[in-house]
């Protein structure tokens, strides 16, 4: 499938990170308002450019484009992209509006193309090992799910010091106005609707508690930087979400069932472990005793965290289990094996390749409208939450969207 990026930002070089592992998809070029961002990006990839997004929409030969541009334009390019007869996949959220996002579906059908939106961390082996187990009954009827987002106190990271390989900032600016719910609640969204079904109510809360986070901005800014979301299934099932740039790096996810627990690190290293605990007597008293908590490894000769699952494998695993560095260097290898194994191993152009796999293969997209839709409105209600907190009832639903297609043993 051959797609054009709108957008040459930081997230672009997280896109083009594991590029070689898809050749399937065909870069016909970018476009980026920034000239200097095109030249950096045209420099380091060889990847051509375009003089306008006019000029993208008017090239016949490219079919998707890929919307990477800063959340407030998201509607506005995914809209001309659709009247121009091109698929979208788009970076998350879809919109920061429900109905502009209704919207947007509505064009795709009128015009037949299809309409697809980040998080898709679903895909990910961690979390396709966590539902082949409870699809095979290993937990029993999943009751309660745990999800952590704390990513860093944002004021004390440096992150004005980041830059990606073609010396792209990252968003600090933007992380903070939109705030750590648009910014990331969707990375467990995705996979705890996915595992239970749709949100029929909830409860929200949010709040902005650092100030003064970097200069230029004023000391509040307006867009919480601290969330909670206790959300209810309609299959009965409950799960709780939270979010923050204020609490140390904290990924975990813990699905428990009547008879045992999954547990994995982050959604942000895709072959993550994932340990299966089956309760007994034995493993649930021995959490009492305060030593067993400090030393995990006595704890396990007690089933206290389980066993270690073999991870389940997909057609695109390589991209993250090997390295797709471009002629590496012996220290780039290093560094490059560290950073897979202990910190961060995402493919974010899983999502597109799947998308051109069920568009080759004439199958309906595994993240359907409705289910897209729904991800949107929870992200929107959860922002909204407010110190004052609020409950609240969906007003989207979707069909169970089941096991996750392509998994391999």
């Amino acid at each position: 499938m051959k797609i054009a990026f709108i957008g040459c930002g930081f997230v672009f070089d997280i896109y083009m990170r594991t590029v070689q592992a898809h050749g399937e998809l065909k870069i016909a070029g970018v476009f980026d308002i920034n000239p200097d961002r095109m030249r950096r990006v045209k420099a380091y990839y060889g990847l051509a450019t375009y003089d306008s997004f006019e000029a993208v929409l008017a090239d016949p030969s490219i079919e998707a484009i890929i919307n990477l541009t800063p959340i407030a334009a998201h509607f506005e390019v995914s809209k001309q992209a659709l009247e121009s007869g091109k698929h979208v996949f788009s970076e998350k959220p879809l919109t920061k509006n429900l109905a502009q996002s209704q919207e947007l579906f509505q064009i795709a059908e009128a015009n037949g193309k299809r309409l697809y939106a980040a998080p898709t961390n679903i895909f990910a082996d961690n979390i396709r090992t966590i539902f082949r187990a409870v699809e095979r009954g290993a937990i029993g009827k999943p009751l309660l799910i745990y999800a952590e987002l704390d990513d860093s106190p944002i004021h004390l990271m440096q992150f004005e010091k980041v830059k990606s390989p073609t010396g792209a900032p990252w968003p600090l600016r933007d992380e903070i106005l939109e705030g750590c719910t648009f910014e990331h609640i969707g990375y467990h969204l995705v996979w705890i609707c996915g595992l239970l079904g749709p949100v029929i109510s909830g409860t929200a809360f949010s709040s902005e508690l650092i100030e003064d986070k970097i200069a230029g901005l004023p000391s509040r800014v307006g867009t919480p930087d601290y969330s909670v979301a206790c959300l209810h299934f309609a299959g009965g099932a409950s799960a709780r979400i939270t979010c923050s740039v204020v609490a140390p790096r904290d990924h975990k996810m813990r699905i428990i069932g009547r008879e045992g627990e999954l547990i994995s690190d982050t959604y942000r290293q895709f072959r993550s472990p994932v340990y299966f605990e089956r309760y007994t007597s034995t493993s649930l008293n021995a959490r009492k005793f305060r030593t067993i908590r400090k030393l995990p490894v006595l704890g396990r000769l007690l089933g206290v965290g389980g066993r270690q699952l073999r991870l389940a494998q997909n057609w695109k695993s390589d991209a993250v289990r090997k390295s797709q560095l471009r002629r590496p260097s012996l220290r780039q290898r290093l560094v490059e094996w560290l950073r897979r194994r202990e910190v961060y191993a995402q493919d974010k152009l899983v999502g597109v390749a799947e998308m051109a796999r069920e568009r080759r293969q004439g199958q309906p997209q595994y993240m359907p409208k409705d289910f897209i839709l729904h991800i949107n409105e929870l992200t929107l209600l959860v922002q909204a939450g407010g110190t004052g907190g609020h409950a609240f009832r969906p007003s989207t639903s979707f069909q169970p969207i089941g096991p996750i297609p392509g998994t391999m043993e």
